[in-house]
């Protein structure tokens, strides 16, 4: 045995540069596995990390599609009253045009209570929280991400700033008295083109400016979250009572749908995964290549062994190493590329560095996979040869 592996590594080292080519396009297959699952997990894990950090859990209560209900004073009030409700905060949204002297961007204006903090991650970074003289006097006030803080005015503090708002048709200047983190911001910041910055009004304030009487939604905190779904129905029974048809009514499990989410990401990521693993299997293909071509110009060579008393086994396994030896050598370079890569891009994001353990397992196995069954046709051809007609090859 020990004969065999050094025979398959001196016939690699003798063929260098083909060596080397073939193990750089099995290296170039794994990493881009490595690559792709790295890339996969990190927008998995930081969509998972937002949607925590955003505090989201409980219910969402709107009113049904084309039933004629609204969500109001009064049934926020019933709400509220409900067994198992912790907090509760109406929810009202518009996108809005939001500028100052030198900056303009898009923003999602919400429309929220006191209460909002308390239901959903509303970190106060400086300033402070609508208070109730804000609600009751429809104070032209707003709270502002750190994200637009920074852009507007390259610092994060700017209370005191008055900024302006296209909100119901008309354009209104409001005084920012608090500048908020929402979630962990990473996808803001990565994709700032796309999400547009979020602004905070008192839920009168923005009832006044855009004209709206009811609300978008009802945010409900719950106390017992293993009772999401009972509190739920008694929600949607309470506002029965109420309105004479709890129908008109619905009530969303936020962790349903994020467990959705992270299905349909989980989903997204054993494609990508399959993608990259149809590029390792192209790669490994050249493995056969390479042994066909090695069979060829050591034809002589087999013969001469032939006739000294090798077996067909012993070539056999003499082939089967070195393809074996050119996809592990590939599969390691490929998986340290991947791996630096991936480091390298975790670097850049500020996010943890990790490498999904089974991938690596998985490379290795396939590599180890590939070099065996690519390589089992060269190998058995060369240990097919009659020793006559090879030797008498030139």
């Amino acid at each position: 045995m020990r004969y065999l592996l050094q025979s398959a590594l001196r016939s690699l080292r003798r063929k260098r540069s083909r060596t080397a080519l073939t193990t750089l396009g099995i290296a170039i297959g794994v990493a881009s596995v490595t690559l792709v699952s790295s890339i996969a997990q990190y927008g998995t894990s930081a969509v998972s990390r937002e949607l925590e950090s955003l505090g989201l859990s409980g219910l969402t209560v709107s009113a049904s599609a084309d039933s004629g209900a609204a969500l109001r004073e009064e049934e926020l009030a019933v709400i509220a009253s409900c067994g198992g409700v912790d907090a509760v905060t109406p929810v009202l949204v518009e996108t809005a045009e939001l500028s100052t002297r030198r900056y303009e961007t898009q923003a999602l204006v919400w429309g929220i209570d006191t209460s909002a903090d308390e239901i959903i991650s509303l970190e106060v970074l400086y300033g402070r929280m609508f208070d109730r003289a804000d609600l009751k006097g429809r104070e032209n006030v707003c709270l502002v991400d750190e994200s637009f803080a920074r852009s507007a005015y390259a610092r994060a503090n700017i209370v005191g700033k008055c900024v302006s708002l296209v909100c119901g048709g008309a354009e209104q200047e409001f005084e920012v008295i608090g500048i908020v983190k929402t979630g962990s911001g990473l996808l803001q910041n990565m994709m700032g083109s796309y999400i547009p910055t979020f602004v905070y009004l008192p839920y009168t304030t923005f009832q006044s400016s855009t004209g709206k009487t009811s609300f978008d939604q009802i945010a409900v905190k719950v106390a017992d979250a293993a009772a999401v779904a009972e509190t739920g129905r008694a929600i949607l029974a309470s506002l029965g009572r109420l309105g004479g048809d709890p129908d008109r009514y619905t009530a969303n499990d936020i962790a349903k749908q994020r467990e959705t989410l992270d299905s349909m990401l989980g989903i997204v990521t054993l494609v990508l995964s399959a993608v990259g693993a149809v590029s390792l299997l192209v790669a490994s293909l050249s493995i056969m290549t390479v042994m066909l071509v090695s069979v060829s110009e050591r034809t002589r060579e087999i013969g001469v062994k032939k006739s000294l008393g090798a077996t067909k086994g012993t070539i056999l396994l003499e082939f089967l190493f070195e393809a074996l030896f050119l996809s592990l050598f590939g599969c390691v370079c490929g998986l340290a590329a991947g791996c630096l890569l991936s480091f390298a891009g975790a670097a850049l994001l500020q996010t943890s560095f990790a490498v999904r353990g089974d991938v690596v397992a998985l490379s290795l196995l396939f590599s180890a996979a590939s070099g065996v069954v690519f390589g089992v046709y060269p190998a058995s051809k060369a240990a097919r040869l009659n020793p006559v007609d090879a030797l008498r090859q030139i």
